[in-house]
């Protein structure tokens, strides 16, 4: 059995007010293509299917598009949880119709596994399927007490306990998965993910997954990664595009997974090569530096990130003009001389650091002088700082 593992799509997600929705459905083409070309029998899909719990109706016919296809009229099952963005009542909202699709939309935790024939293969498979399971959704509070370490081993051996539940109606000759969203202790995180471990209380060990599951499909973290010290084979798939600068330069990817019943899974990557990549630019040597970039084409189909070394505040003609230059533009951050820098540029040069002072304090001020009781003040925080850096030593 081909079982394809995916999570956290986010359809509907913007970047600084920028759309993603056309390359979140360059995404779902390349699924599309990714599912036919690696014969996948069965698509596992771990939750953050929407970036909001209202979101917008292009995002939505974006999905059931996408499951309508995945599906192929049902021929391949697709089983899909919410997750801490989705509004669970609104992801299972069509499950009769979607039900005959083969395709099974979980909104709340529950303690019943899915049982699916898959018709490709003449063989079943067990999904101990946990949708996104916040407090809340449990419908209980973790304790009255206020110790953190206490909370959280409340809500990890509940976790443990719910999964052991589900686990015990696998069978010796189906394929047996789990499937969440949560975090487990240890994940790598970006910036781009909404917490869920708010001060540990909701965080889950690796050893509290499953054992005899084959193979645990996880969403929640962006970045693609196996669970260490879990008792059996459990990923994470990550997130299919980029959602912030912190994820600059992550390859993406979503995981396969080969494997028949008693037998140990092995897991596999197909990298995805559809979005704009995130970049992020340091422009050291100014405008001049940006502009040569600009004009190689550096990077021309990207989101950029541009941090920019100034002596002068950018203009607003300067940023429409960047902007113009290239649309990919998300932020655009002057960074001035700090006085470190200052004190470099004095003994490089062997001018008075209050000298040095009044230079920059001219360029930022278009010619101003400044007075002598700031020039004062400036001597007396840099006297300050390296009397500071003496005592530390």
């Amino acid at each position: 059995m081909r079982i394809l593992h995916t999570a956290d799509w986010h359809l509907g997600k913007t970047l600084e007010g920028r759309s993603r929705l056309p390359e979140q459905a360059q995404f779902l083409d390349e699924l599309q293509e990714i599912v036919e070309q690696e014969k996948i029998d069965v698509v596992l899909m771990a939750g953050d299917v929407f970036d909001t719990v209202n979101p917008p109706a292009q995002a939505e016919q974006l999905f059931y598009d996408s499951m309508s296809r995945l599906s192929d009229k049902g021929k391949r099952p697709v089983v899909v949880i919410s997750g801490n963005h989705d509004n669970p009542d609104r992801l299972s909202a069509s499950s009769p119709l979607a039900t005959e699709q083969n395709i099974h939309l979980i909104g709340y935790p529950t303690s019943n596994i899915v049982t699916i024939p898959v018709p490709s293969l003449n063989e079943g498979l067990n999904v101990a399927a946990l949708a996104y399971p916040s407090e809340a959704r449990l419908e209980q509070l973790l304790s009255e007490e206020h110790d953190e370490i206490l909370l959280r081993d409340q809500y990890d051996e509940k976790i443990r306990d719910l999964f052991q539940l589900m686990a015990e109606q696998f069978k010796k000759d189906t394929v047996n998965i789990a499937m969440s969203h949560l975090y487990v202790q240890g994940g790598a995180s970006t910036d781009s993910e909404r917490p869920i471990e708010v001060g540990g209380a909701y965080t889950v060990r690796a050893t509290s997954l499953p054992q005899n599951a084959q193979y645990v499909a996880l969403g929640h973290l962006h970045r693609p990664q196996n669970v260490k010290k879990a008792l059996t084979k459990a990923r994470y798939s990550g997130s299919p595009l980029a959602y912030s600068f912190s994820e600059a330069g992550y390859a993406k990817s979503v995981s396969i997974i080969d494997v028949k019943p008693r037998e140990e899974a092995s897991v596999s990557e197909v990298y995805i090569t559809s979005g704009k990549p995130l970049v992020k630019w340091k422009a050291k040597a100014g405008l001049k530096e940006v502009y040569q970039w600009l004009e190689e084409g550096k990077d021309r189909d990207a989101w950029i990130d541009l941090e920019i070394q100034l002596t002068n505040n950018l203009s607003l003609e300067e940023i429409h003009r960047l902007r113009k230059a290239h649309d990919g533009f998300i932020h655009i951050r002057p960074i001035f001389q700090t006085d470190k820098e200052m004190k470099r540029e004095s003994r490089k040069e062997n001018v008075p650091i209050d000298e040095v002072f009044r230079r920059f304090y001219a360029q930022q001020t278009g010619g101003a002088e400044p007075e002598g009781e700031l020039v004062q003040l400036f001597l007396e925080l840099i006297a300050e700082d390296e009397k500071v850096g003496v005592d530390s030593n």
